[in-house]
This record gives C-alpha cells, structure tokens and sequence, in this order.
C-alpha cells in the first residue's frame, strides 16, 4: 500500500527544482501552486521573489521556466501577466497517476504527518429526556470528524459525555423509589427505544407535578440528591435504572442515524465524580483559582459580563457543589493523562463557546494543555425551520430527533418508489435504500454547510434529485454502477497513450485532489469541504458523462476502457468520501 504523489505535489516539485536551478540565491522559495481556469495549475510564487531579489517578476518568471529539465508531467509553462506562470500537465501524467491511486486501496490518499491521539467529544444526550433536533449536529458531525480523523492515521477515541448527574435526579429517584413499577416494561421482549422513552417521559412528568406541589415530596427528592452524591447502594442502583433505560432509547436513536455507539465510549458527567475534589485541590493549590464569596472561582482579564465585570468561571459553588466547569476540567484531565490524549475535538453548540474558552484556557494555566496538547470546540450553529427562526413544531415545542428522521425516511423512500419500477428494485431494496437515502439527505444537509452556520432544515430541498444534496451523489454512484453491468466484453484499463478530452482532463485532476482534501478537512476539522469536494465530483462525472460516450454509440475499445477506468475511480471516490461523511451508497437506484 503506498500514497501516490499528487500532480500538484509533482508539479510543485519541479517548479522548486527549475527554480533553485535558475536561481540558487533564492533558497528554497515556495512556488506558491494553485488550481487555475486559465491552466490546470498557476504557480505565482515568483512575485514575492522578485520583491525579495529586486528583479523584474516577468524576466525571472522566463528564467526559471527555462531551468525546468524537459520531462513527462510539465506539457506547457507559459508566462502570463505580471509573472504569473500558468501550467498545463500532460494527459498521460494525469492518467498515470490516477492508474497508481486505483492500484491501491487507499486511493493513494497517505497518512497525515505526526498522527496522535484525538479525544473527540460528540454525541452528548441527556438522561431521562428525550432527544430533539439540538442533538442532531453533534452527533453527525461529531461521527463524520472521528471516520476522517482515523482513515488519516490518528488514533480516535469516541467519548459520549452523556448528562446523567444533577438536582433532577433526586426528583426521578425518590418518586421511582415511591412508584417502584414505573419503569417495568411490558414483556421480556427486548424493549424499543419508544417504550423505553414513553416511560421516562411519564414517570419525568409525574415527578416533576409532585415536585412542584408537595413540599414533603420535594424535601424527600433534595435528601435523595444527597444519598446519590454520597453513594449511597439503593439510591445509586436506582440512578443505574435510569441510566439504562436511557441508553435503550439513545441506541435506537443512533441506529435509526446508522451510527454505531459502543458502551465502553459513553462516559457521562458521572465518570468525572472521583476526580472532582482533586480538580479543585490542583486549582486552588497552584493559585490558578481563588475563593471569591465562598466559591472557587477562576479570573480572566479579557472576559466581562454585560455589566463589565469580570465573569469568573466558577469550578466550586459556595454551598461545595461543582458546577459543570469542575467536570470538563476533570473530563481534561482524564483525557491527557489516561488516554494520552494529544488533541481534544468538541463537537458542541456555539452557544457554550464561551464557557469552552474559560474552560481551555484554565486547563492551560493548570498544565494541563500546552504546546503538545491542544483542545479546540468545533462550534456548530443552530437548525433554523423554513422560516429562518429556530425548529420548532407547530405547537412551539423542540422537534423531536426520531420524528424528524422518520419522517426524512418516508419522503426519501416516496422518491426512491417512483424510479424503482425503471431500475427494477424489489420491495426489500425499496425500503433499505429509502433509509439511507433519507439518513444520507439529513446527515448532508448537515455536513455541506459549514458546522460554525446556522442551516435550514428543509426536507424537500434535501430529498431533491437536483442541486447539492447526498441523493444527487448516491444517484451518480448508482447510475457508474449500472454501466459496468452494460460494459459487456470491455473492463476498466488505464491507457496512459491517449488524448484526453476536455471532461476527462477535469474529472480526472479533480479525482487527483482526493488525498489532499482530505488532509485539509482533517486539518481544519472542516467536514463540509469534503461533501463540496464529493458534490464537484458527481457533477464534473455529469458533465463527462454527457460529453464522453462510454459504451454507447460505442467508442474505440482504449477509449471505452479508458473511460470505463475514469468510471470506476470516480465510483470508489464516491463510496469512500460518502462513507467518510456515514453516508451509504445503495449499489442500484
């Protein structure tokens, strides 16, 4: 298995020898190589240069371009303007190189320079309540950043920090304590996500009534939060109910998203619990916090409140209790020192970016975060109706998670019916490939849109066979594999010899940046580059498509096997960035 030298990397290359060639004073200056419309590539690194030499750009530019040793990649270097130079590579260089990327499994993509460990941070539901359209972002950004992360070679670990810790649960436990049936299920059978959810939602419901109207009741539920904080047996085996009456629910949630969720990787606010009074310790020792009114705080200069003054974060509470700072910090700590972490991911709303800032930057002055550690929120921005304000129903209520999937599901399968007759799909294929074009449209929807932007849910706009959206790629994918059952007696051969036309030439560089757009997401953490990437695929695939008959009216064998070749890496490019984004690409459509 080895990684395949882009072109541009090629071409970089040898501009750098060309340069140091024609010019040794100038060290090794970076030629500065973009994609151009005018060439395949414009390189206009030479303008700095000749700011630096004091020389005339055009007549360096000239210089260089003829210290480049004739060779197989470079067909055309001409100089343009002020000294730019544009770059035209030779079709066999760009076939060549694209027969070495379908060589391999990998697609030639290397792994990234100086993989660690990344802590990613996504997927955060809440005990006992149910989950609405706010968790959709994290959880699918979150999935997609961990399977990018780790086909670049970083070592990924999931952690779902899942809210099962706080005041509520003295209410839910002392009522169940009460009711000790409520969340008996109806048989042995094993037990739906919707069964599991009913339950918590009645028996949340019943507590909070007799919470707010029984002072006697309320006093039990305060003294039952005290038991759960000290440990006590019964009181922590009734907290361990609810917890796993949740996970019933939160699994079906994930599975009806396709994302496989271990139990190993779902460590809530309550793994933190044993390290919190040493989190403290360690602040308040080292002088990072300070007791301010009886709680313990942390100050910053650059932060103030809407009155202008400094907003402390506030680790310790002054009646002892801690706040969710002590079990981020906490959460930091095990992340560093046990798992070795060099990089944590936070995949969380915008909306906490302040209290991530305060939280990082006191991780920092504690040690725990340094030059070889980092930690970064990847801030998401909210899920707007059509209306442009935040989704809600029409009652006014939060859009529940598993309505909005299943209702994705039902129109995907509505247009994946209508074309089933013409491609012959059985009634199973039917509803598998309605899933996955409905999670598919759902999970695109969110990862084409820069994670930091508000988006608007709009599911006739996401089940569209045209425009940006994930059908229009499964419907390339599919539509590349219905030619090979068409292809008869020829197979997909790279030839190197032939001319190439205009749509073979675009498709075939854009399949060359596979590599480096992913290095880039990976980088940047930045997954909607990927899907633009995917999206300009399918449709330069169109275009050749229309322009490049691949079998029928039929073309000279080389040529129908070359574009046969052209279909196959464009369908594994496909398959491989969809699956990186969880998408799955039905084989018939």
């Amino acid at each position: 298995m080895a990684s395949v030298p882009s072109l541009a990397s090629t071409v970089q290359q040898r501009l750098a020898e060309g340069l140091s060639a024609a010019l040794p004073e100038a060290g090794s200056a970076d030629p500065l190589l973009r994609r151009s419309d005018r060439a395949d590539f414009q390189a206009n690194g030479i303008l700095a240069l000749a700011k630096q030499l004091k020389g005339n750009p055009r007549e360096l530019a000239t210089k260089v371009v003829g210290g480049i040793p004739a060779n197989d990649v470079l067909k055309e270097i001409e100089v343009s303007g002020p000294g730019f130079l544009n770059i035209t590579v030779t079709d066999e260089a760009i076939i060549r190189t694209l027969a070495a990327r379908a060589a391999d499994d990998r697609l030639g993509v290397p792994y990234g320079q100086g993989a660690g460990t990344t802590v990613i941070d996504y997927a955060q539901p809440n005990v006992a309540k149910e989950m609405h359209v706010g968790h959709l972002r994290s959880a699918v950004i979150g999935a997609a950043m961990v399977e990018i992360l780790e086909f670049t070679g970083e070592k990924v670990v999931r952690r779902h920090h899942i809210g099962d810790w706080g005041t509520q649960f003295g209410m839910l436990i002392q009522y169940l304590v009460e009711h000790p049936h409520e969340l008996d299920h109806k048989s042995e059978d094993e037990v739906s996500g919707e069964e599991a959810m009913s339950n918590l939602n009645r028996l949340y419901k019943a507590s909070r009534t007799l919470f707010d109207s029984d002072e006697e009741f309320k006093t039990r539920a305060r003294a039952r939060v005290v038991d759960l904080q000290a440990g006590d047996e019964q009181t922590r085996a009734m907290w361990q109910r609810f917890v796993d009456e949740s996970k019933i629910y939160f699994y079906s949630v994930f599975d009806k998203l396709d994302m496989d969720i271990d139990d190993a990787d779902v460590v809530g606010e309550s793994g933190y619990n044993d390290m919190l009074v040493e989190t403290c310790r360690i602040l308040e020792e080292s002088g990072v916090a300070v007791r301010s009114n009886g709680a313990l705080c942390v100050f910053f200069d650059d932060i103030k409140g809407p009155d202008g003054n400094p907003t402390p974060l506030i680790v310790q509470k002054s009646d002892g209790g801690f706040g969710y700072a002590a079990t981020d910090l906490s959460a930091i700590r095990d992340r560093v020192q046990n798992l070795k972490a060099t990089s944590l991911l936070y995949v969380v709303d915008a909306r906490q970016s302040l209290h991530f800032k305060m939280v990082f930057e006191t991780a920092r002055r504690a040690g725990w975060l340094n030059d070889e550690v980092k930690a970064v929120q990847l801030a998401f921005g909210t899920v707007l109706g059509k209306d442009g304000k935040p989704f809600k129903t029409r009652e006014g209520e939060t859009v529940r998670l598993v309505d909005l999937l299943d209702e994705a599901v039902d129109r995907a399968t509505a247009v994946v019916r209508e074309k089933a007759e013409k491609v012959g799909l059985t009634e199973t294929e039917i509803v598998e490939n309605g899933q996955y074009v409905g999670i598919g449209a759902v999970k695109y929807a969110d990862l084409s849109t820069s994670a930091a932007r508000d988006y608007k849910f709009d599911l006739d706009q996401m089940v569209s066979l045209n425009g940006d959206t994930s059908v229009y790629l499964q419907y390339a994918y599919a539509r590349i594999k219905s030619i090979f059952g068409k292809a008869g007696e020829f197979a997909p051969l790279a030839h190197p010899e032939l001319e190439l036309a205009p749509a073979e030439r675009a498709l075939g560089l854009h399949l060359d940046q596979f590599g480096e757009t992913l290095a880039e997401v990976a980088e940047e953490y930045a997954p909607h580059k990927l899907a633009a990437y995917l999206y300009q695929l399918a449709s330069l695939y169109t275009t050749f498509y229309d322009q490049c008959p691949v079998i029928k009216p039929a073309p000279p064998k080389e040529v129908a096997e070359n574009r046969l070749f052209l279909c196959d890496l464009t369908a594994r490019t496909l398959h491989q960035g969809l699956a990186l984004l969880g998408i799955r690409t039905p084989e018939r459509l």
